[in-house]
């Protein structure tokens, strides 16, 4: 099997079975949080920026192994990174999960792993619901933390 077709690969059980990053920021500067009434998955994803870096990232929640793994790979590859860098890598992940990107060649990392969601249509909103919550916590219209939380409907 290949990152292509295996689904289950054992970075994605390793990444489910010990989360990185996961737990709660005690001051984050930014939150939102990413449901999907389909299957029950919930997670929140809390920042603390320094400018347009983001110095420090958690999530927490819970979900099934697809979401808890990307999630927790998520804050690795993001973590002290700009914002601009982030917003790109969703972009190509995204792209890979849809279909839109080949997996071979994208500049996602060992997100790679994850690219046989994509062979799974019900499983793609579970492998983007960290992503989208990240997403909703970067943008100017999200709510810092201090104000509430965005709950987000659909994770594609």
């Amino acid at each position: 099997m290949t990152a292509d077709t295996d689904l289950y690969q054992e970075v994605v059980i390793e990444h489910k079975r010990s989360p990185r990053n996961f737990g709660t920021l005690p001051a984050p500067t930014h939150q939102a949080r990413g449901h999907n009434p389909s299957c029950g998955d919930d997670l929140s994803v809390q920042l603390e920026l320094d400018g347009d870096t983001i110095r420090d990232i958690r999530f927490h929640g819970s979900g099934c192994a697809i979401s808890m793994a990307s999630a927790s790979m998520m804050t690795e590859a993001i973590r002290g990174r700009s914002v601009a860098t982030a917003r790109e890598l969703q972009q190509h992940f995204r792209a890979v999960l849809t279909g839109q990107e080949e997996a071979e060649g994208a500049p996602i990392g060992k997100l790679v792993s994850l690219a046989a969601v994509r062979r799974y249509p019900s499983r793609i909103k579970c492998g983007l619901l960290g992503w989208h919550a990240l997403m909703h916590a970067l943008n100017d219209d999200a709510a810092p933390a201090e104000e509430g939380v965005v709950t987000t409907k659909d994770a594609t």
